[in-house]
């Protein structure tokens, strides 16, 4: 595709991504995975699946990530066979060569990631606001400061590499600390009883889990941002999948925690009811004032480092298939290389998700278009690549079946309560799949 002076998208050789070897270290990646993680994770998702799961919703973060377990599976082989700058553009490559599937799958990991984003942000509006006395739920600040967090993010990622690792190393050490000290102290206070937490339950259902399930997934996918900066991560055939399983380690322990003091502080209903600022809430019982503004402190710390560890990732994601030839390209009269391009579309894309769309309706799509990528993936390699990366069929087989089950029971919660977000999801699936075969159809 041609920019607005007719030059090839990709076709200059100083347009193409660049991307810094070595750049990143073990540490640096896991400081971007628990940022993107935990910023999309805790803080913007416990009212949403403690919802769906009733006196469950702790254990729905154990069981997401038991099926993040078997799913990073996937990732892990894949990325110490092939480490790469693209990370799941290159994987689904290898899996399905240059084709349809590859390119709209790649854009539905990209499209998942920018919905993360716009969760976050609005997170990032909705926390904040509870430091004053304002309606969080109807108040026009929410997108407008989440539109400002992104601003920011932008102007962060067009640093260095080397400062981006050094604020998300800070980032994350303080954010863990902070979301530890809740969680511990939220436990002590209540005296390690959970109003609001039973194995037993009486009003949850086996869809409802599920479903929040589904949506708790999207607490650990930000691991994948970690493959999309294999090429330049130190040692990357070793260091990729250390960095996805410390990460998805470190905040299994940090969500389970959490959940279990936000529900020995608060019932499900006053949860759910201030679903989408729920650890600020829990804070008011358990703490006073002093541990609202420290809760919320770390929220904002949380949602800054996690949009910024995201967009760094993502926009390397989206250069990636530019230079693959898989998506269209136009330079708008922009200078800078590719990266820089693809870092303002994701930008701007993200802008928009937050201006128009609330937190449940991003948390859905953004777990519908994930699990379908996912099962993508896990399906290309057991089909083609088991062999060459040495991976066991029955534990890819059982990453797809747990993929479809929770995908299953979210679709159909949503068919009942919110027939908006099977529509929004079924159309954007379907334009992303219909355009990416007229695009390779013209270029092919």
């Amino acid at each position: 595709m041609t920019d607005p002076h007719g030059h090839e998208g990709h076709g200059s050789h100083d347009r193409s991504a660049k991307y810094q070897e070595n750049s990143l270290s073990l540490t640096g990646a896991v400081s971007l995975g628990t940022g993107v993680m935990i910023g999309a994770g805790i803080f913007a998702l416990t009212g949403q699946v403690a919802e769906l799961a009733g006196e469950w919703f702790p254990f729905a973060f154990l069981a997401a990530a038991i099926i993040v377990g078997f799913s990073a599976y996937s990732y892990v082989k894949m990325s110490n066979a092939y480490p790469s700058a693209g990370g799941i553009a290159m994987f689904l490559e290898k899996a399905y060569g240059k084709t349809m599937m590859t390119g709209a799958c790649g854009l539905l990991m990209y499209f998942s990631m920018v919905i993360n984003e716009s969760l976050v942000a609005r997170t990032f509006g909705t926390y904040t606001l509870q430091l004053f006395d304002v309606d969080a739920d109807k108040n026009w600040l929410v997108p407008a400061m989440g539109i400002g967090l992104l601003t920011f993010a932008f102007f962060v990622n067009v640093l260095s590499n080397r400062f981006i690792q050094t604020f998300s190393f800070v980032m994350a050490f303080l954010k863990i600390g902070g979301i530890a000290v809740f969680a511990v102290g939220g436990l002590w206070l209540t005296g390690f009883t959970f109003k609001s937490v039973s194995v037993d339950p009486a009003t949850t259902s086996a869809g409802g889990f599920l479903g929040a399930t589904a949506l708790a997934i999207l607490a650990y996918k930000g691991f994948t941002t970690i493959t999309n900066s294999g090429g330049e991560i130190v040692e990357p055939n070793k260091n990729v999948g250390r960095a996805i399983i410390v990460s998805i380690v470190i905040c299994v322990v940090i969500y389970f925690l959490v959940a279990l003091a936000v529900g020995g502080n608060l019932t499900i209903e006053e949860i759910v009811r201030a679903r989408d600022f729920a650890l600020a809430e829990a804070a008011r019982p358990a703490f006073g004032k002093t541990g609202l503004w420290f809760t919320v402190a770390f929220a904002i710390i949380a949602t800054v480092s996690g949009v910024i560890a995201s967009v760094f990732a993502v926009s390397r994601m989206l250069a990636m298939l530019t230079d693959m030839k898989l998506v269209p390209h136009s330079h708008f009269g922009m200078p800078g290389d590719i990266q820089r391009h693809t870092l303002v579309y994701t930008i701007v894309l993200a802008m928009l998700l937050t201006a128009f769309f609330d937190l449940g309706r991003i948390a859905a799509l953004g777990a519908i278009f994930y699990i379908v990528m996912d099962i993508v993936v896990h399906w290309g390699v057991l089909r083609h690549l088991r062999k060459e990366v040495n991976a066991s069929a029955t534990v890819l087989i059982i990453a797809i079946v747990m993929d479809v089950v929770v995908l299953g029971a979210l679709l159909v919660i949503k068919a009942q309560s919110d027939m908006t977000v099977i529509y929004s999801a079924a159309v954007g699936i379907a334009l992303v799949f219909f355009g990416e075969k007229l695009f390779l159809r013209r270029t092919g």
